[in-house]
């Protein structure tokens, strides 16, 4: 199989092109040429020295990751980038990137990875960017403490050591959950006018606290490479599925 055929059956999959005109990164195949030949594909969280390296030296043609190289365009390819690149053009390693696309995905996604770890009912889309959604939204089988959640949360997730961290100002009891993973707390606002009782997310940011207490609602900060793994392990099971050799290479940052 090819590069090219590979990104072409994920951009399908993962409706690439719905996201084109609000993500910033530009999903699908990022560095390589469409011919590579791929036996093995690697995936991981980010596009970065150590990830790439690793996964040249597992002997991967594909690096599939959420969080490419690329954002907004590029203008000079040194420095940072140039680090990136030039191990996987020396490598003869492709990189494929699924940033928003693989967020909102409501069967492959991260926020579909954490409502299962959650065991989450009802499930519907959640979290507007533009058009198209980049989270989940679902209820508990019975009523938790944030406490409870954040728990089962921290037993579940690779925080890199770090506690799951909460802001109580919710009900006493959890039911209604909204799911943006990563960098999600811009969509507390809108949580709170669905009727969630608490939003998880990965990492927070200083106005959250009194945007999230004014509302009313509580807010689950798990960590951003923990709530995002679960996208690109669901890829990799696809390119099993495939018949390619694959690897997860694993670098969480506990932030």
């Amino acid at each position: 199989m090819h590069a090219g055929d590979i990104a072409a059956r994920l951009d399908d999959e993962l409706d690439v092109a719905s996201y084109a005109d609000v993500d910033a990164s530009p999903n699908g195949l990022q560095v390589g040429p469409t011919e590579q030949p791929v036996d093995h594909a690697a995936v991981a969280v980010d596009a970065a020295v150590e990830t790439i390296d690793r996964a040249s030296d597992a002997g991967a043609d594909l690096l599939v990751t959420h969080h490419g190289i690329i954002w907004g365009g590029v203008e000079r390819v040194t420095d940072t980038t140039y680090r990136r690149v030039a191990p996987l053009v020396d490598d003869d390693l492709a990189l494929y990137v699924a940033h928003l696309p693989l967020d909102g995905h409501q069967s492959l996604g991260n926020a579909a990875g954490l409502a299962d770890v959650l065991d989450l009912d009802n499930r519907a889309p959640f979290g507007q960017m533009g058009p198209e959604y980049i989270g989940q939204r679902g209820t508990l089988a019975e009523a938790r403490t944030l406490s409870d959640l954040a728990e089962t949360l921290d037993a579940e997730l690779d925080t890199g050591g770090q506690s799951v961290r909460t802001l109580d100002f919710g009900p006493s009891l959890v039911e209604d959950v909204a799911i943006v993973t990563g960098s999600g707390v811009d969509w507390v606002a809108e949580a709170a006018e669905v009727g969630a009782d608490v939003l998880v997310t990965g990492e927070g940011k200083q106005q959250v606290y009194h945007e999230a207490r004014e509302a009313g609602i509580s807010v689950v900060l798990a960590g951003h490479y923990a709530t995002e793994t679960f996208g690109v392990r669901s890829l990799q099971s696809k390119l099993d599925e495939w018949g390619l050799e694959t690897t997860f290479v694993d670098c969480p940052t506990g932030l």
